[in-house]
């Protein structure tokens, strides 16, 4: 009996295979394809209220720890305080704010879709003392009364150029005892915050961020131009 050998795979049938199931291996990087995350307010009369944080480019909320921090720092009761929170983004600064007692709290956010989301923050919370206004926070800033406020919060993307611009019209909108928080990606230093008008009073940092709480300089300008000269013999 005659052998017959069985038909062997060619040669492009496993390169066949092999296509198809690299076809099926799931892409990296599918971080978007997850579910927008949340914050929580942590303090005050709406505490425990969960804020969507949708997948936004540019938008980065101050962490648990950090505000918690921040309203240490404050004292926790802002009764009668009038505050500006000028780049509001899911506006979790300015609603701590507000779940403290301030009686009116600016969020300025130049997005349509989180200022959407920020006007049914207030509805849901019937936080009347919140006011939101869709603009460049720069602007808002710039625009607000010289002296009348009690707390601006300054958290901008790290990529902004504004922050020179933006600490420099806070100092001018808040009275004597005002003062200015402020995040960003370095430390500032008061050598280049007195000739905004500010000073360093707290700073801390919590990963990549440093957060700070500027009071305003009382060094008079004068002293701030002219150094001391020693008195001659």
């Amino acid at each position: 009996m005659k052998y017959t050998p069985k038909p062997q795979p060619t040669a492009t049938e496993p390169a066949a295979k092999s296509s198809v199931k690299s076809r099926t291996v799931k892409p990296k990087g599918t971080s978007h394809l997850k579910p927008p995350g949340e914050i929580r307010i942590i303090g005050g009369q709406y505490r425990r209220t969960k804020l969507q944080v949708p997948d936004h480019p540019g938008l980065r909320p101050t962490p648990d720890r950090v505000r918690e921090t921040l309203f240490n720092w404050l004292g926790q009761d802002l009764s009668g305080w009038r505050c500006a929170d000028v780049f509001a983004g899911t506006g979790v600064l300015g609603f701590e704010a507000a779940s403290r007692g301030a009686s009116d709290v600016l969020l300025c956010e130049q997005d349509a879709a989180l200022v959407t989301q920020l006007k049914a923050v207030q509805v849901r919370l019937k936080a009347d003392k919140v006011r939101i206004e869709r603009g460049d926070g720069l602007s808002a800033l710039k625009r607000l009364d010289a002296g009348s406020l009690q707390l601006v919060l300054i958290d901008p993307p790290f990529d902004s150029n504004v922050y020179e611009a933006a600490l420099k019209a806070a100092a001018q909108a808040i009275g004597p005892t005002g003062l200015v928080y402020l995040e960003a990606p370095r430390a500032w230093l008061d050598e280049e915050l007195l000739p905004l008008g500010l000073r360093v009073h707290r700073h801390g940092k919590a990963g990549a961020v440093h957060f700070h709480l500027l009071a305003k300089d009382d060094t008079p300008q004068e002293a701030q131009q002219e150094p001391l000269v020693p008195a001659a013999d």
